[in-house]
């Protein structure tokens, strides 16, 4: 019987909490039961494609370290990933780094370039949206653009989807019409492409934000951190804030989902005033 005939597999409640075990170690997502027939949905898709009949042989397949299961294990984390996203998601957070950097100028404190870490940046807006308020500070400042994002996410065809850099109309709604004429263009479909002079500003990598103390011991500006901690445990969004602090530069900032942490503290670590932002900023040494 083909496939699409079939009827959907069932997870056993064993069945649910190995696969959620296996994820959780993973990638750091900590699934509830009551997502145990979206998981089912997302992975018989690619069991499907894979010709595996059970969740058993596919479990153990997914479980090998082989080049093959690798693979297998990354085409389904695009499935499983979460990449909802949109552009200005959080104006008042992408608003705030905007802030922050004028204060900057204004100082007279921008001495090297200008870099930010954009963590779980799925299909790319948010990375675009903090390219587009930066690079409305060096222009208004008249200076040259010296800046760089690095956009890092755990889903290869997301990463895939932003260094394309094109959306629906419908995907740029949050921008405003000013922004659309500076930094969008239309494309012949109707969709929007995002302009080659902040395209070229962004840089998608692939990261397991899970193994946060294996990246590159760099200092950035900026580490914008939202709608990705709430997917994991307490102690673990601690210990990966933990590393991005050592990532930071003195009078660096870190912002993370307003109310995604509550309970973190740090002594290099100051929480901002700002109640409409859950921003911190490292102590100048």
């Amino acid at each position: 019987m083909a496939w699409s005939l079939r009827t959907l597999p069932t997870l056993t409640e064993d069945q649910f909490l190995q696969w959620g075990k296996l994820l959780e170690e993973r990638t750091g997502i900590q699934l509830v039961f009551q997502q145990k027939a979206w998981l089912e949905s997302q992975m018989s898709s690619r069991m499907r494609d894979h010709g595996d009949e059970n969740y058993d042989s596919y479990f153990q397949f997914i479980a090998q370290e082989t080049i093959e299961a690798k693979v297998e294990w990354s085409r389904l984390i695009d499935r499983i990933a979460v990449k909802e996203t949109s552009f200005f998601r959080h104006r008042e957070s992408i608003e705030y780094v905007r802030n922050y950097l004028q204060q900057k100028i204004n100082n007279k404190a921008l001495n090297n370039s200008f870099d930010i870490w954009s963590m779980g940046c799925a299909t790319g807006e948010e990375a675009y949206s903090l390219a587009m308020v930066v690079n409305d500070c060096f222009e208004l400042a008249a200076i040259n653009p010296y800046y760089g994002i690095t956009a890092m996410d755990i889903s290869s065809s997301a990463l895939a989807a932003g260094r394309k850099g094109r959306y629906s109309k419908r995907r740029v709604e949050q921008v405003k019409p000013d922004e659309v004429k500076r930094y969008l263009q239309v494309c012949t479909d109707g969709s929007y492409e995002v302009v080659n002079k902040l395209r070229d500003r962004v840089c998608f990598t692939h990261t397991n934000i899970v193994h946060a103390r294996q990246l590159p011991m760099v200092q950035v500006d900026v580490i914008f951190c939202q709608n990705l901690l709430v997917y994991f445990r307490r102690w673990l969004r601690r210990d990966v804030l933990n590393a991005l602090v050592d990532r930071l530069k003195p009078g660096g900032l870190l912002i993370v989902g307003l109310g995604e942490v509550v309970d973190w503290e740090h002594p290099e670590m100051q929480r901002t005033g700002d109640d409409q932002v859950q921003a911190y900023v490292r102590e100048e040494r």
